[in-house]
């Protein structure tokens, strides 16, 4: 019985961490949908994050490895989830995305994949 336990234990455990490590990259294409989507989180549909970064002009250096800092109009950031909500707010007039939800890192992967580019 004790073994039984350890054995289911250990693959919720397995099927958990594979799950949260599957997740914590994004969607690239779900990412540029909502660039794209002019009424991201509310917002009226009148400009999109593309509005001000056609094809994500601009972003080449948001995405890349080891950033430890993001600025737009809205300030200085520490992480490009707060640099995205504020660019929702402020630009897109949205409401702010969880900074852990799907959404924000299928966001975060898109403007990530702009670094390859």
């Amino acid at each position: 019985m004790k073994t039984a336990k350890i054995a289911v234990l250990s693959l919720l455990t397995a099927g958990l961490l594979f799950s949260v490590s599957f997740a914590a990259g994004g969607d690239v294409a779900k990412g540029k949908a909502m660039f794209n989507d002019a009424t991201l989180n509310g917002a009226p549909g009148v400009n999109s994050c593309n509005s001000c970064h056609p094809d994500g002009k601009a972003l080449e250096k948001a995405g890349a490895k080891g950033r430890k800092d993001w600025t737009n109009p809205g300030g200085t950031w520490l992480a490009l989830e707060d640099a995205n909500n504020v660019c929702v707010i402020m630009a897109v007039k949205g409401k702010a995305l969880d900074p852990r939800s799907p959404e924000m890192m299928d966001l975060v992967a898109y403007i990530k994949s702009l670094a390859k580019k």
